[in-house]
């Protein structure tokens, strides 16, 4: 039976991805705290207006700009939390992500630790971020980011949806107007210049029949986003079935929604167990945590790289060079650019085939229309509901692509067998479950930035993702998969090569497409990979309840 949650409790985005839910705009605006009768009054005006995990009764009745609000452990030092409570933070929180930049191959990987740890180590971030959580200011610096405010809007209409609602600017100013009544400081310094009030973020737009249309793609072309998990209680149990399908975990019986303990605080996990929670337990009951990290995507050396191995991979495998492009892309990535996958769809004539058969491409197709069945089916289960134990050799999605590292699903179940034959037949274990990939799930929350797709991106072009990585543990889930899956490939067979997207290829520059045996084709190997992906700040918040957020308005968190 699914667990039944108090969603009144928890904060909005914490079971929804409001991408999803037509809000494809974001403004996340950041404060400092400098007293804690103020913080304390700041916190009590904004919990009014967050906007809690309630469920819509229908669209009409989505708001037009949500609310929520998550603090840096400085933040609650500032409120003046009992040392008690703020003494069993995790370790991680508390240190901050600026701290951890080693571990998750923020800083040269090529250098030892201490040869990293310089001052400008960290110059190439937001200036709002190269200022916050200095070192020796315990959190205290009067630039230090206490606490982030996020509004999410919808449209300005149908008609006019590359605009946002004029919700969004009232409410930021609302905010705005809040802070300055309670004496709390907006920290702007945002972008490469540090000359944004706030981060902006949008969903990629793209022109579809002479409107511009928001897309679930990311700035290097990718469809984003397919895969976030579902665990029990998040969504209603008539549309659980199917949304479970390729989200939660593979076990004997088919797709079963994750524990809730492994994204919301004070419930169990999937180890069965309730993990320790700072006193009082109400504090953190129903709360979370998550990484916000500015991801910059390099377009201009991407699509470089992409596009001058593609004409060594046309020659070696004897295709037109436009189908080399293609298929380089979706080998790095594990899915076509329209969101298919390799794993169901692996040669680039299925690709074509598939997209004709589905409506969205061809002689012919309506735009708009293709436009509405694409989105359609990456939001149906048929684009989630695959597996990894039938391709150990990588043969249809490469062992070292991003979506394997991402979500390894079935494929580190231990009875899985490697090898293939010599007409391309591989092993088959038709009851791996996802046993060993069940702890290392992580919510995605944000939006991309920077500018529509009609519009010039290279390097400099100020564009990427808005990453709010959510889970109960950033230790076992965020920090393990960024800096085990992401930066390493031991578990997948790669040795030290990195993931091919997001991974630092200052060292090593290379990633492997096997070949089928049967095709007489060698593999190819990538050789001239860059860092595509580079951090330009962020830190670790925690996501308090709405109770939570009462006890600190009130400034009654009483550990005894």
């Amino acid at each position: 039976m699914t667990r039944k949650l108090n969603l009144n409790d928890i904060q909005g985005n914490v079971t929804r991805a409001y991408g999803r839910y037509s809000f494809p705009f974001a403004r996340y605006i950041f404060f400092h705290i400098n007293a804690p009768e103020g913080g304390r009054h700041f916190i009590n005006k904004i919990r009014q207006k967050v906007t809690t995990a309630a469920r819509w009764p229908d669209q009409e009745s989505r708001p037009k700009c949500t609310t929520n609000i998550a603090l840096t452990f400085p933040g609650l030092l500032a409120l003046q939390l009992p040392v008690r409570t703020l003494q069993a933070m995790p370790d991680e929180f508390i240190e901050g992500m600026k701290q951890r930049a080693f571990i998750l191959g923020d800083r040269d990987q090529t250098a030892t630790e201490d040869e990293a740890i310089r001052d400008d180590w960290d110059q190439h971030w937001d200036p709002i971020w190269q200022k916050s959580r200095k070192p020796g200011t315990l959190g205290f610096g009067k630039d230090d980011v206490h606490v982030l405010v996020t509004l999410n809007a919808q449209s300005q209409s149908q008609d006019v949806q590359i605009n946002p609602h004029a919700e969004l600017d009232a409410r930021t100013q609302w905010v705005l107007d809040a802070a300055k009544e309670c004496g709390v400081t907006h920290v702007t310094g945002v972008g490469k210049d540090g000359d944004q009030p706030y981060q902006d973020a949008r969903a990629v737009f793209d022109e579809v029949d002479g409107v511009m249309r928001p897309t679930a793609k990311e700035h290097f072309g990718f469809t984003d986003g397919i895969g976030n998990p579902v665990f029990e209680g998040q969504l209603p149990l008539e549309i659980e079935g199917d949304a479970v399908i390729g989200r939660g975990k593979l076990m004997g019986n088919g797709w079963e929604p994750l524990a809730t303990g492994e994204f919301i605080l004070g419930h169990p996990d999937e180890s069965q167990e309730l993990p320790p929670l700072a006193r009082p337990p109400e504090f953190m009951r129903n709360g979370t945590f998550f990484a916000f990290r500015k991801l910059h995507e390099n377009v201009g050396s991407f699509d470089a790289v992409v596009n001058e191995e593609a004409k060594r991979y046309a020659t070696v495998m004897d295709i037109p060079v436009d189908e080399a492009v293609e298929t380089i892309r979706a080998k790095m990535c594990g899915r076509w650019s329209d969101g298919v996958p390799l794993s169901k769809v692996p040669t680039h004539a299925e690709w074509i085939a598939f997209g004709e058969e589905h409506g969205w491409r061809g002689d012919g197709v309506n735009p708009f229309e293709g436009y509405v069945k694409n989105l359609k089916y990456i939001a149906s289960p048929e684009a989630r509901d695959f597996r990894y134990a039938d391709d150990m050799a990588g043969l249809k999605c490469p062992g070292g692509a991003h979506m394997r590292r991402m979500n390894t699903r079935d494929y580190l179940d231990p009875l899985n067998e490697s090898g293939v034959t010599d007409t391309g037949q591989q092993p088959k274990n038709a009851k791996a479950t996802s046993a060993l990939n069940k702890r290392r799930r992580i919510l995605r929350r944000g939006l991309p930035y920077g500018p529509p797709n009609n519009a010039h991106k290279d390097d400099d072009t100020e564009q990427g993702v808005i990453m709010i990585i959510m889970g109960a543990s950033l230790f076992r889930q965020f920090e393990f998969v960024q800096q085990q899956w992401i930066q390493y490939g031991l578990d997948f067979h790669q040795g030290n090569n990195t993931c091919p997207l997001l991974g630092s290829h200052q060292e090593h520059k290379r990633f492997t497409i096997p070949s089928d045996p049967s095709t007489g084709k060698p593999p190819y190997v990538m050789s001239k990979l860059k860092t595509f992906v580079e951090c330009r700040g962020g830190d670790y918040f925690f996501v308090p309840s709405m109770t939570s957020l009462r006890m600190m308005a009130m400034g009654i968190v009483d550990p005894t």
